[in-house]
């Protein structure tokens, strides 16, 4: 058994009869639910439920609380490496874009961790582009080397790996996962990923399991909206982070909600997602899954994030730079995508300290 088998028990859903069928009344007695089953998250991320936010909102906020406290934790990406032999047509690191490539040298990397290591966080997400040529798992096992001098937890957001691969990171001091399946819908994600590796459907969604097996404490999940309707993407997200959280009770299981942003090449959304539309999800997924974690990256705008604080966000991104080696040098290469929140580390905190909340830095730390 596999989230395979989960997503093809919804694979040929009538989607649209189920959502139109729906009354305010229904809405309202799922929000006042104790357990949500899958039709009552489906529920929440339907146009009726549109005129229950508030109400949602209410309940989103207080089982954040309950759940997580009033907190929100601090982490920062670093890229590796943009080299990719995918051809995903929305991503500023595919093949066919052509610009000046970059891999850092772990002087070069180094730098960077001290950098980053100065504004005072514990914890860091690296990347890469999906290239094991440019970045075999030998090389980022060794940056993990070297970044263990500086930081307490390190996750990874890179290509899909074998169960052995994951163990090898995690024994080298890897302690998380962040894997976007980009669109569960197989048909379009067939069309969206043209040609490469990552045209394997099936080794891509089962990775968190991958992950998992091998001893991560915490992965996160999610699809990139704009590229199939997002109520139903949304929906196998939450599909998929449930199944994780029930199959792996003892690891961290957390979602994010990205959205597209503009990027070298210019591909643009399919669909339009909305802040409505983010905050609808956001909410839902909450009263879903009240202890699972939600990450709002910098790919949405400041006075957004701001506003996700209060309502069930746990995870944020701050001091963000999707170029290869962009804090550091001058000739940084072309970044994955343009960030919409640019502040830094400092100005976050004060932003979290003004909402009453209180910015973790540092919450793991490997043995």
């Amino acid at each position: 058994m596999s989230f395979c088998h989960e997503y093809q028990r919804y694979k040929t859903f009538d989607f649209t009869s189920f959502l139109n069928q729906l009354t305010d009344n229904d809405i309202l007695k799922i929000i006042n639910k104790n357990r949500l089953s899958e039709l009552d998250y489906l529920a929440l991320l339907s146009p009726r439920a549109e005129n229950c936010l508030e109400e949602m909102a209410r309940k989103s906020r207080q089982l954040t609380v309950q759940h997580f406290g009033k907190v929100i934790f601090l982490y920062t990406p670093l890229y590796l490496a943009d080299y990719c032999v995918n051809s995903c047509i929305y991503c500023g690191f595919r093949i066919q874009n052509k610009y000046q490539r970059k891999k850092l040298s772990f002087e070069e990397l180094e730098a960077e961790a001290k950098i980053i290591a100065g504004t005072g966080l514990k914890h860091i997400l690296i990347l890469t582009g999906e290239s094991r040529k440019h970045a075999p798992v030998s090389y980022i096992k060794q940056c993990v080397g070297v970044l263990q001098k500086y930081f307490t937890s390190i996750g990874i957001e890179i290509y899909p790996l074998t169960e052995e691969e994951y163990a090898e990171l995690f024994s080298a001091g890897v302690d998380s996962l962040t894997i976007y399946q980009e669109v569960y819908n197989e048909e379009v994600y067939l069309e969206v990923h043209p040609a490469g590796p990552k045209r394997d459907y099936r080794f891509r969604v089962e990775a968190p399991e991958r992950a998992c097996r091998a001893g991560m404490r915490s992965v996160n999940v999610g699809a990139l909206l704009g590229l199939n309707d997002w109520r139903t993407e949304a929906f196998f997200t939450g599909l998929h982070a449930n199944y994780l959280q029930n199959g792996f009770p003892d690891v961290e299981v957390s979602m994010s909600p990205p959205r597209m942003r503009p990027y070298p090449g210019g591909f643009s959304p399919r669909v339009p997602v909305s802040d409505k539309n983010l905050v609808q999800y956001i909410l839902a997924f909450r009263l879903f899954m009240p202890r699972g974690g939600i990450t709002i990256s910098t790919r949405e705008s400041s006075e957004l994030r701001e506003h996700l604080i209060k309502l069930g966000a746990t995870k944020m991104s701050a001091g963000s730079c999707t170029a290869v080696g962009g804090r550091t040098d001058s000739e940084k290469s072309a970044g994955q995508f343009d960030i919409s929140d640019d502040r830094d580390v400092a100005a976050m905190t004060r932003v979290i300290y003004n909402h009453g909340y209180q910015p973790v830095f540092k919450d793991w730390q490997m043995i």
